[in-house]
């Protein structure tokens, strides 16, 4: 059942301009008649014209929005100076409320445009239908069918221009939740890397389990990689690194180390370089991520750490790709654990919970509970340590100077960091980040 209608009125052809208010009446008259149980939420989708004395195409419909009472609560009108910051707008409107299965009425002529932005500006989560503004007269076109869109059809110069239009417009949105701040790691020489762990503050993802600096984008989830890839912009100009040299692993949750300049994986949980200038980096939203630095060999590396991947040992794989790669020493690797979920929220059935109590008993508390509480943390600087590296060159929790512990627990504090384990399948992704500079 459709769940949303957005009426595009934007920049109307024509043929259809002198009948704007005709057009939008019969239109809404049809949703009206269609869903007088279910009726569902509305947006009208109009041109705010720059520097115009009038407010655009908004006064010209307000005749035509009278005398629709039972959508009268359901129906906005959405003003803006570009098709971008319209949509932009809808879409918050849309997750307000949670809803996902839109019927897009609009000219023919608007459909391959509307198409590219909602490409870029949604996810798989929303179900999208397109259905003629001159020709919705029944109520069999307002529902929902099976039938995908069609695929893109215009010019890829118009294609960059709405992806110039969307980032330009995104670039100007007001930072959420505060400043970004970055967290930096005592242990790693900042003459020789630039590095840091991000937190939640700072960026422009405004669903509020993804607020708001979000650094992953998902299929499952509804933050769309324009987001994302603004909010990494933001990132990278205040860290000092170039976004456009920029890898993130591929997250498998197992220990697959790609080695950057040789073949790429299709999967791998950790990477590692000795380029400069080449920014490497592991997400996280109760996993690890893991840094490395050999400020010797000049050599860094970055890791995905859950659970799986910690027992399948991918810290110290990631160190030995550094070993085999670039010569590096154990005795010179630098290890930080950035923040994820501690000891004191994580819990994994009993099944799961032995293999971490083979590592060391102290990995698990109420081990004869049917969930017991598992320190991932504790279990990756053992299997460092039994691999070679020094433990005074591993940072985590054990640091008890609170201005020195960068390893907080991101389930406990809601205000600076996401956690998948305390705010479910729409969550937030921060990272780990380390390169070595010029």
């Amino acid at each position: 059942m459709v769940e949303a209608v957005l009426i595009d009125l934007f920049s109307l052809p024509a043929n259809l301009q002198n009948n704007i208010q005709g057009l939008l009446h019969n239109t809404l008259e049809t949703i009206e008649k269609c869903s007088s149980i279910h009726a569902p939420c509305v947006y009208v989708m109009c041109c705010q014209r720059q520097g115009c004395e009038r407010k655009g195409e908004q006064e010209f419909l307000l005749p035509a929005l009278r005398g629709f009472q039972s959508l009268k609560r359901r129906l906005e009108v959405v003003c803006a100076q570009t098709t971008a910051a319209a949509l932009y707008t809808i879409k918050q409107r849309l997750d307000e409320k949670d809803l996902s299965i839109i019927k897009v009425i609009l000219p023919t002529l608007r459909k391959d445009l509307m198409k590219v932005y909602i490409d870029h500006l949604f996810t798989a989560v929303y179900q999208f239908e397109f259905e003629d503004l001159h020709t919705v007269s029944d109520c069999e076109n307002l529902q929902i069918s099976e039938r995908q869109p069609e695929g893109q059809t215009l010019p890829s110069q118009d294609v960059a221009l709405i992806r110039s239009e969307i980032q330009m417009y995104l670039e100007s949105l007001p930072s959420l939740k505060g400043e970004l701040t970055i967290l930096r790691s005592s242990l790693i020489p900042d003459d020789i890397f630039l590095h840091g762990f991000t937190t939640r503050t700072g960026g422009i993802s405004y669903i509020p389990t993804l607020s708001s600096c979000n650094l992953f984008s998902s299929s499952k989830r509804r933050d769309p990689q324009v987001v994302v890839k603004e909010n990494l912009r933001r990132l990278a100009n205040a860290a000092g690194f170039n976004p456009e040299a920029f890898h993130r692993v591929k997250i498998d949750h197992a220990n697959a180390v790609c080695i950057m300049g040789k073949t790429e994986p299709d999967n791998y949980d950790g990477i590692v370089t000795n380029q400069k200038g080449v920014t490497l980096a592991a997400p996280g939203a109760d996993c690890i991520p893991v840094l490395f630095a050999d400020p010797v060999r000049k050599a860094c590396g970055a890791a995905h750490s859950g659970w799986k991947g910690t027992l399948l040992g991918v810290s110290m794989a990631t160190v030995n790709a550094m070993v085999s790669e670039y010569g590096c020493n154990m005795k010179d690797i630098l290890v930080v654990l950035g923040p994820s979920v501690g000891p004191c929220c994580y819990k994994l059935p009993h099944e799961s919970a032995k293999e971490f109590h083979r590592i060391d008993p102290k990995c698990v508390r109420l081990f004869d509970s049917a969930s017991p509480y598992i320190d991932i943390r504790r279990a990756t600087r053992i299997l460092l340590e039994r691999g070679g590296i020094l433990p005074e060159n591993i940072q985590d929790d054990s640091i008890t100077d609170p201005n020195q512990n960068i390893t907080f627990c991101t389930a406990c504090h809601p205000d600076k960091f996401y956690s998948h384990f305390r705010d479910g399948t729409n969550f937030g992704t921060q990272i780990g980040f380390i390169s070595i500079k010029d």
